[in-house]
């Protein structure tokens, strides 16, 4: 340790050595970068990405077609809401496989999927105010359109949906782990240091928690608080302390019998400044591991409530309430729909137990 003048700087050490950990640090960097400007790199920037196209639905990855952009009446947002929660009104796209421009009008076929001739419509120039002439409308408002990902069942553009999806999943993950460390880590430092009947008060709190099945107890608290995207939050954290408070309590038996620490009551000071300078700090390590593990838990406990329906709601896209509703594609010929938010749950959950296990061994003192 003295090579690098203290623990976390021969730890940071130890992790950049480590090929998975900083691969993994990488790649959710990227995961939060993609979430943060969802809605500025996905190409349906609306209200939860959710612009429908029902005669393009299901449509391969790469699939391209014409689209007619029809403006509506624009609603004031602020480029920081936009930003955040995307458009709350953009203009209706109109899959089309030709049209014909007319005096005043422009005359439209719509797009089918078996290539027939689909119904034509005709809108007139008044319908697109940004233009004087009929001959100015192709170069504004029609336009070729691909979707990298394909789309859903409802025609929504499938790349969209899972760019915002991905920030249900990680905020899920930051709240709920955020919630446990706040409710365990208190209850696991009060435990452990003071003992006695706070500490058996606290261990039957635990106890009574654990024995009770994760799930069933998320459906519960879901359920009691109403379905909704801030309820999941709070549910799975509420689950997820159990675990950080037993670790804590054990650590913290372990460190208030340093030397340290009774030199730090000798000297007059509070518990609860003992607590908070010096038993904590010299506790948390092993936190740091079950917080990565929690973290991939709360994506998994997540996706699936919304998966049986009592998640993030819908128009909210979610990568749980995407497989839910593309699940029965699997066996129709198009399992793209439901494997690629699959895979995606998957490597976001990987690159935190791959994560969790470099934290591991970078502040495993033993194998310095």
């Amino acid at each position: 340790m003295a090579r690098f003048g203290s623990l976390g700087l021969e730890a940071l050490q130890k992790f950049k050595k480590n090929f998975w950990g900083v691969f993994s640090f990488f790649f959710l960097s990227l995961c939060v970068i993609l979430a943060i400007f969802a809605y500025a790199l996905a190409p349906d920037n609306s209200r939860n990405a959710n612009q429908m196209h029902l005669s393009i639905h299901s449509k391969s990855p790469g699939f391209s077609v014409t689209m007619l952009t029809i403006p509506s009446e624009e609603i004031q947002q602020n480029a920081l809401s936009i930003f955040f929660f995307g458009k709350k009104s953009t203009g209706t796209e109109v899959p089309i496989s030709g049209f014909q421009l007319k005096e005043q009008s422009i005359e439209i076929t719509e797009y089918t999927p078996d290539g027939s001739d689909g119904l034509s419509k005709e809108y007139p120039l008044s319908s697109f105010p940004n233009v004087n002439k009929v001959s100015q409308i192709p170069a504004k408002y029609i336009a070729e359109k691909t979707f990298i990902l394909g789309t859903d069942k409802y025609g929504r553009d499938l790349l969209s949906r899972m760019l915002v999806g991905m920030r249900v999943s990680l905020a899920i993950g930051f709240v709920a782990v955020f919630i446990s460390l706040l409710i365990g880590v208190t209850l696991g430092a009060i435990a452990g240091y003071f003992g006695g009947k706070v500490d058996a008060a606290i261990m039957w709190l635990i106890n009574v928690t654990w024995s009770i099945p994760t799930l069933l107890l998320v459906i519960a608290i879901t359920l009691a608080l109403g379905k909704g995207f801030w309820q999941v939050f709070i549910a799975v954290g509420l689950t997820m302390w159990v675990e950080v408070a037993r670790v804590v309590r054990g650590q913290v038996m372990s460190v208030k019998a340093m030397q340290y620490v009774t030199a730090a009551k000798a000297l007059g000071y509070s518990n609860w400044r003992i607590i908070a300078h010096h038993v904590l700090p010299n506790s948390l390590a092993p936190v740091i591991i079950i917080s990565a593990a929690n973290f991939a838990s709360a994506i998994l406990i997540e996706s699936g409530l919304s998966f049986l329906g009592i998640g993030a709601q819908p128009p909210m896209p979610s990568w749980g309430g995407i497989i839910k509703d593309h699940y029965s594609y699997i066996i129709l010929g198009k399992p793209f729909l439901a494997l690629i938010p699959g895979l995606a749950i998957m490597s976001l959950v990987t690159v935190f137990m791959l994560m969790g296990n470099a934290l591991r061994d970078a502040l495993d003192v033993k194998q310095s």
